[in-house]
């Protein structure tokens, strides 16, 4: 079996069941405006940097907000919510403290800001964590995943990342890892160096080790 020089994290859709909560932050902005925010909204977003979501959501609703304030009212809205209680995916809080206890570094790897990441890195042991706000290019560039590998001292080439998204599965790809994907809300389509689970749950860290051989 092949062994990982690290696992690398996405957050949202993976890690925790968040989507949910951030349309239910779209829809309370949308009423604001007397528009009608759909599901198909909703899901174009998902794997979006929170900028670009910004954008989206100015234009679709027509709000005098600047992009900016629209990801900041999203963003407190989503991290008080997660102080109070966090969706965790079924599988991934256990399979990532197996992962811990053998020994293998993780990193989380997420285009939400540092403030949503914080009640999950408080409960995970990682040991580094990229967000959105301190990168300059998001995914589906590689940049986030490239730096994860490089706090961790690492070859990204050596790793496997965990995603839901197809966005995050090529900025994963792109940075040449390897990609496991777990879709949630939507599809992914299958590329080269890239294999899909329907769920994380039950899966261990010798299952990980047996995905690429």
């Amino acid at each position: 079996m092949s062994t990982y020089a690290a696992v690398l994290w996405d957050l949202d859709g993976t890690i925790i069941d968040s989507e949910p909560l951030w349309m239910a932050g779209e829809h309370e902005l949308a009423e604001r405006y007397g528009k009608t925010w759909t599901q198909e909204d909703g899901l174009a977003l998902v794997g979006n940097t929170l900028i670009g979501s910004g954008h989206y959501i100015k234009k679709r609703l027509d709000a005098d907000m600047s992009a900016e304030e629209i990801v900041d009212f999203l963003v407190l809205r989503l991290a008080t919510a997660l102080r109070e209680e966090i969706p965790w995916r079924p599988g991934a809080h256990e399979l990532i403290h197996e992962v811990h206890a053998e020994g293998t570094p993780q990193a989380l790897v997420t285009m939400s800001y540092a403030s949503i990441a914080e009640p999950i890195t408080a409960r995970t042991p990682f040991s580094a964590v990229v967000t959105g706000d301190i990168v300059t290019n998001g995914k589906p560039h590689p940049e986030p995943y490239l730096m994860a590998a490089e706090l961790l001292g690492v070859d990204a080439a050596d790793c496997l990342a965990i995603e839901d998204s197809g966005t995050g599965a090529t900025s994963a790809n792109a940075a040449g890892c390897q990609v496991l994907v777990v879709p949630h809300f939507v599809n992914v389509p299958d590329a080269p160096r890239r294999t899909q689970l329907p769920t994380l749950e039950y899966v261990t860290p010798d299952a990980l080790r047996a995905l690429f051989d």
